[in-house]
C-alpha cells in the first residue's frame, strides 16, 4: 500500500482529528492518559469531570486513595489506578512546581507512564511528533500489514515512524486511533465502505 494513498483516505475521513480526552491543564491530560489504559475515553472523561470537581493538582497530592478510588471506580483496576494519580500528583507538586515538563526520560520515571503516555502527552502538549501505539493503532497497523502480527507494540511504532514523514507522526497517530475506534473496529469492522480493504489482513481472512 502506498503511504500516500493511505494519508490521503484518513485526510478524508479526519481532517481535523485531535485527541478525545478532556483536559484544560496539563496536568489533566497526564492523569486522563494514565486512567485512559484499558478504558474508553468517553468513560474516562465522565469521571475526570467529576475528579478535577474536587481536586486540583496539589489537592490530588494529599489525597486519600480510598477517597480517589471511589470516583475512578467505573475504569477498571482503580486501585491500583488511584495510588498512580496520587504518585503522580506528589511528584509534579514537589519537582515540577506542579506543572508536565517537557522531558521523555522524567515523564517515563512517573508511576504508570510508560511509552504510550508519555508519547500522547509529549505530541499534544508540547507539540513533539509521536506515534503512540495504543490498542487502536495497533489493530489498524497489524491489519493493514504496516506490521506483523507477532510485532510489540514498540515494534510497531518504530515501524509506523519509518514508514511515515515525521512531519506527519501526530496527526497519524490521532487518525488511526478515530479509524480504529469507529470504522475498523475489533468488533463488526466497516470493511464493504472501507478504501482500505484490498490492502487487509482482516478482510481477506472473512
Amino acid at each position: 500500500m502506498k503511504v500516500e494513498f493511505l494519508l490521503s483516505y484518513l485526510d478524508e475521513l479526519y481532517p481535523f482529528a485531535s485527541c478525545e480526552l478532556n483536559y484544560t491543564k496539563d496536568y489533566e491530560l497526564l492523569i486522563a492518559t494514565v486512567l485512559s489504559a484499558q478504558c474508553t475515553d468517553r468513560r474516562v472523561n465522565m469521571v475526570t469531570k467529576e475528579l478535577w470537581a474536587h481536586y486540583d493538582i496539589n489537592s490530588l497530592s494529599k489525597a486519600s486513595s480510598k477517597d480517589i478510588e471511589k470516583i475512578i471506580h467505573s475504569l477498571g483496576n482503580s486501585h491500583k489506578k488511584a495510588n498512580y494519580i496520587i504518585d503522580i500528583a506528589k511528584r509534579l507538586v514537589n519537582e515540577c512546581d506542579g506543572k508536565v515538563i517537557n522531558n521523555r526520560e522524567y515523564l517515563e520515571s512517573l508511576p504508570g507512564v510508560g511509552r504510550k503516555t508519555c508519547n500522547v502527552v509529549l505530541s499534544n502538549l508540547f507539540n513533539v511528533e509521536a506515534i503512540a501505539v495504543d490498542t487502536h493503532v495497533e489493530r489498524v497497523s497489524k491489519r493493514l500489514k504496516l506490521a506483523y502480527m507477532k510485532d510489540d507494540v514498540y515494534t510497531v511504532e518504530r515501524k509506523l515512524m519509518k514508514k511515515f514523514p515525521k512531519s506527519r507522526w501526530s496527526k497519524l497517530h490521532h487518525q488511526m486511533v478515530l479509524f480504529g475506534r469507529y470504522n475498523c473496529k475489533a468488533v463488526k469492522p466497516l470493511c464493504l465502505d472501507c478504501k482500505l480493504k484490498s490492502y487487509c489482513r482482516y478482510y481477506k481472512s472473512m
